[in-house]
């Protein structure tokens, strides 16, 4: 499997980011994937290659990149719960630093930059985020309806808030097919409601699900939250929305 270390010019310097994509030539659809809050790691890596095995272009770029290359503070070989509230109170200040303003900005560069790679397919790309990055997935996607197909978010965070630019008010710019796979504890009935109420209003195609006996974070192999059930009906629903959106295209 083909991958790449590379640097993806930006209006505010350079992203480092990493690349997967199948081997033997040709030209796949496209998949910028937005990592989790705890960012690139080899985690993030073996997922993008994993994904890059089923025909896909994927790049996966480092979301703290002007706070230095990822990883941007050091982390363990593997998450546990008792290291997890003092990793994400480091991290905090860096996902409050990266303002929707930045996420647009990042979202311009980081499509364009997909679409000129020549293993990557001329046609739309799909959107993928984990954890936080599922409020960036569906920015860029809101963004850039001419380029995003499908957008898909997993233990989603953020999708739903109090601010006037909140994801949830954006779903009416969506031209993509979207699902949305919650742990049980990501989101309120209420706030699914809300969601839910705002994608149909829209006239969005999609689906979202609760996975079962899951909690924030559970397609992460290296953090305690991990369930390999649920990281099996992630595949059953990421892959068949790539391949309806992306491949028939």
């Amino acid at each position: 499997m083909p991958t790449r270390t590379l640097r993806i010019p930006t209006a505010d310097g350079q992203a480092d980011a990493f690349a997967a994509f199948p081997d033997g030539g040709g030209r796949y659809p496209g998949v910028l994937l937005y990592t989790d809050a705890f960012g690139v790691r080899p985690e993030l890596e073996e997922r993008a290659r994993e994904l890059a095995g089923h025909g896909y272009y994927v790049l996966v770029p480092n979301l703290y990149y002007r706070h230095g290359p990822a990883p941007v503070i050091e982390l363990p070989g593997h998450i546990g719960e008792e290291i997890r509230p003092a990793l994400i109170a480091r991290l905090m200040p860096l996902i409050e630093a990266h303002t929707s303003e930045r996420v647009l900005r990042d979202a311009d560069a980081y499509l364009r930059f997909l679409a000129a790679q020549p293993e990557a397919g001329a046609g739309p790309a799909a959107v993928i985020g984990y954890c936080v990055g599922a409020a960036l997935a569906m920015r860029t996607a809101a963004a850039h309806p001419d380029q995003v197909a499908a957008v898909a978010g997993f233990h989603p965070g953020f999708l739903v808030t109090d601010a006037p630019d909140s994801p949830h008010r954006l779903v009416s710019e969506l031209t993509a097919q979207v699902h949305l796979g919650l742990a049980e504890n990501d989101m309120s009935p209420e706030t699914i409601s809300e969601l839910n109420q705002a994608l149909d209003a829209a006239g969005v195609s999609y689906t979202t699900e609760i996975y079962p006996g899951t909690v924030h974070g559970y397609t992460m192999s290296d953090t305690d939250a991990f369930n390999a059930a649920a990281l099996r009906r992630h595949w059953d629903r990421l892959l068949p929305l790539l391949d309806r959106t992306l491949t028939t295209a």
